[in-house]
């Protein structure tokens, strides 16, 4: 049996070809059996222009279903998929094709849809191995030029196998999705759980609060970021009768608020289900679909993965080994070998700890860690202190250049209040070494396209602040 993910996906498609796949709203729905001849026309265009199995398949267009046929028709070729952000600039987009060096480059995805349409449907699903590249996803590169990671065919099989089952999707679930598809979380994450269940999606190219709201009642799983949740939060529309119908809510990429957590089961009556992935190893832990899902923690290790904390201290590096680990940055041979462990553990870099049940806390990235004074100040913990203060919507606590303590603390805050008062509340709960020597507050934190908060971006900002 080939290891084509494709081929994995496609078993999960339902019997009725008619059945739903895709729901766009103000447009005409796509079932599943339109899409395996969609995708099997993009197939067949694919190879018309000489793709190859091991090539490169770049992609860059906004969200749209024929972005995700093209991703299928990738797959079922035998290509590596490399999908970028619209958003992307002229000169980072220049960076991925000279490193990736893909086959064939596509920036309208209608347009090689229209090209294919006249194409007799290509029904070959080329035999891969489990340990042949599928995709190659770049990382943000904030901290330094963007590597690509290589999933595998057998690492995206392996993924999509265990969410499915511990989230309990079935054929009877609709999913409705707001997320972009150049990303881990709604290419990945999203597409697989609904493909191996054969149920529909609700399909809304961004997420807008009111769109969410009228589409939920369709809809029984949603997956978000937590900016999805906080906006949803600040819509009065969010209601109980409004969500009675929905199954189940989950939240990634980026950490959720615990006040967040709180206020949605107070809104609603659905405790967010939270978890912890990256692009290196798509999801690594979830909180359970059954039991208590606790405010702060991102869960249990996935069926599979060995999950440790390097250094032999209770907090430290999170490293991981298993199934769907990535097998090594395109080309970055150097970098590969030091992101792994000499017994096989992939260093994430990621700083958390382990509770006495097996469930994962994370304090932050490595690189963000604060040594001032020659202390360690982990900004987790002063951020969930800020964040329960009056006037403060979300923090973000960074350390800068500081003459007399190397790095000094420093918060930067969305919202409004008092700099001195703020300080000083934080002083009588905290260490004197972990408490902001300044705060700044601003109208809102910077952010990337899956919500995450762009700490380097505010280090530079904030750099000269003490000289």
């Amino acid at each position: 049996m080939s290891g084509n993910l494709y081929s994995l996906l496609a078993r999960g498609f339902p019997a009725d070809p008619t059945r739903h796949a895709f729901r766009p709203p103000g447009s005409s729905a796509v079932s599943y059996g339109e899409l395996e001849i969609l995708t099997a026309r993009a197939a067949a265009g694919l190879r018309a222009r000489g793709v190859a199995p091991g090539d490169r398949v770049a992609l860059q267009v906004e969200k749209s279903v024929d972005a995700v046929v093209i991703y299928l028709a990738a797959l079922k070729v035998g290509a590596v998929f490399l999908p970028l952000n619209a958003a992307y600039t002229e000169g980072e987009v220049d960076y991925f094709l000279k490193d990736a060096e893909p086959a064939i480059f596509i920036q309208d995805a209608q347009a090689f849809m229209h090209a294919a349409q006249d194409l007799p449907p290509d029904p070959q699903v080329e035999p891969r191995a489990a340990s042949d590249l599928a995709a190659i996803i770049y990382t943000s590169g904030t901290t330094g030029r963007s590597k690509g990671a290589m999933l595998t065919h057998g690492a995206l099989a392996a993924n999509a196998l265990a969410l499915h089952e511990a989230w309990g999707f079935s054929p009877d679930d609709v999913l409705l999705h707001a997320l972009p598809i150049f990303h881990v979380h709604g290419l990945f994450v999203a597409l697989h759980c609904a493909f191996l269940s054969g149920c529909p999606m609700v399909w809304l190219n961004r997420f807008d609060e009111a769109a969410v709201l009228e589409r939920l009642a369709d809809a029984t799983v949603m997956m978000g970021v937590p900016t999805f949740y906080t906006r949803l939060l600040a819509h009065p529309g969010l209601t109980r009768e409004v969500t009675a119908h929905m199954r189940l809510f989950i939240s990634g990429s980026a950490p959720l608020l615990e006040s967040a957590f709180e206020a949605f089961e107070a809104r609603t009556g659905h405790r967010i289900l939270e978890r912890y992935g990256m692009s290196e190893a798509v999801i690594i832990t979830t909180n359970p679909l059954d039991g208590e899902r606790k405010p702060g923690s991102v869960g249990f290790p996935l069926p599979g993965v060995d999950l440790r904390i390097g250094g032999g201290q209770e907090t430290g590096v999170i490293e991981i080994r298993g199934p769907s680990v990535f097998s090594g940055y395109w080309r970055m041979p150097e970098k590969t070998a030091e992101d792994f462990t000499p017994d096989g553990y992939f260093i994430t870099g990621d700083v958390g700890r382990l509770d006495a049940d097996g469930r994962l806390w994370i304090s932050g990235r490595a690189k963000d860690l604060i040594i001032s004074g020659g202390y360690n100040v982990y900004p987790k913990e002063v951020e969930l202190l800020l964040d329960e203060q009056p006037g403060v919507r979300e923090s973000a606590v960074i350390g800068v250049p500081h003459p007399d303590f190397g790095e000094g603390v420093v918060a930067v805050v969305e919202g409004r209040g008092d700099e001195a008062a703020l300080i000083a509340a934080l002083r009588s709960r905290l260490a004197g070494y972990k408490t902001p020597k300044r705060v700044v507050f601003v109208d809102a934190l910077p952010r990337n396209a899956m919500g995450k908060i762009q700490k380097a971006l505010l280090r530079q900002t904030y750099a000269d602040l003490f000289r």
